[in-house]
């Protein structure tokens, strides 16, 4: 009799037991690096819906922005929160370069990785009513502006600049690049006349391509995007060129990731690697990076270290080769 009443107690405590080492006690609060409205802030906003939607966390979940300093803030701020298992940071690949380009003293490995969550594209954007049907339209006129094209993207010395300084030395075009604090400000920016053209992620500009104020023009991607549902104007995201198969040899993708401030335990860290794969197999987010025309990568472990430090390289050189690095 002892031996099953010890059987049903201990059968009890596991049942009671919670189903990590380790679980948030409090709100989650996940920093956006930019300002609402842009692809980083989207992304967040999708995955605080996606797990209060299918119930993946017991405890709610919080987005704030701070999109000071290029996304230097929110850095320096998880940066501080060393220890906080509370706090996450969604970004991209500013990650590496608002350090390079700043001097701003923290880097990635300040940070515990959590999880790729997908790689964006870029696109070149002009409004509705442009002209330019093509990049090669587009560059000629751009070759005799005077004063130069105002192309827009997010923040300086980031990806959106990056492809502008690119199309640039491709082209021997020369453009004034305007930063803003978000893609969405750029893309209304667009859609108002006062840009000729941004570099937007195509969840950034697809609302106002959708409300017929803007529309792509290429991809700067290799290949074409995979999505062949319609978007826009009877076209799906599959049916944008690329734009090196229109003459214009520029690509360039970018990370979307999760951080955690350094200093957490393994257990804290498992738990969110966990929290963020259920998040990519859910409905809302398989439907978001369709919607937005998101590249499918979801890495964790070594096999998103990896990456990261590759990554880190390649946008050291790309920098350098623009100018962009702190103190050349």
């Amino acid at each position: 009799m002892k031996q099953q009443l010890a059987a049903a107690l201990a059968a009890s405590c596991a049942l009671a037991a919670p189903a990590f080492a380790w679980e948030p006690t409090k709100a989650i609060e996940i920093v956006v690096p930019f300002s609402a409205g842009g692809a980083s802030d989207q992304m967040a906003r999708v995955i605080q819906g996606a797990i209060q939607k299918n119930g993946l966390s017991k405890q709610p979940i919080v987005v704030v922005n701070k999109p000071a300093a290029g996304g230097g803030e929110a850095m320096v701020d998880i940066q501080k929160s060393k220890g906080d298992a509370h706090r996450l940071l969604t970004t991209s690949s500013g990650i590496f370069m608002t350090p390079m380009t700043t001097k701003l003293p923290v880097s990635w490995t300040d940070f515990t990785p959590v999880a790729m969550m997908a790689q964006d594209a870029f696109g070149l954007w002009v409004k509705a009513d442009s002209p330019y049907k093509a990049p090669a339209d587009f560059i000629e006129a751009a070759k005799k502006a005077s004063p130069p094209f105002k192309v827009g993207g997010t923040s300086s010395k980031r990806e959106d600049q990056l492809l502008v300084v690119a199309m640039e030395r491709e082209s021997g075009a020369k453009f004034a690049y305007i930063p803003h604090t978000g893609g969405g400000a750029a893309s209304t920016q667009l859609a108002g006349g006062h840009l000729e053209a941004t570099t937007n992620n195509p969840a950034e500009d697809v609302a106002n391509w959708r409300g017929g104020q803007t529309r792509p023009l290429c991809i700067f991607s290799e290949k074409a995007l995979p999505y062949t549902e319609k978007v826009a104007e009877d076209k799906s995201w599959s049916e944008i060129p690329t734009c090196p198969s229109l003459g214009l040899n520029v690509t360039y993708q970018m990370l979307r990731g999760m951080f955690m401030p350094g200093g957490v335990t393994p257990d804290q860290q498992a738990y969110y690697v966990d929290l963020f794969k259920k998040v990519s197999e859910t409905a809302e987010w398989k439907e978001y990076i369709a919607r937005n025309a998101l590249v499918p990568d979801f890495r964790e472990g070594e096999a998103y270290v990896a990456f990261l430090k590759q990554d880190e390289e390649r946008h050291r050189d790309l920098l350098t080769k623009a100018g962009f690095i702190a103190g050349n």
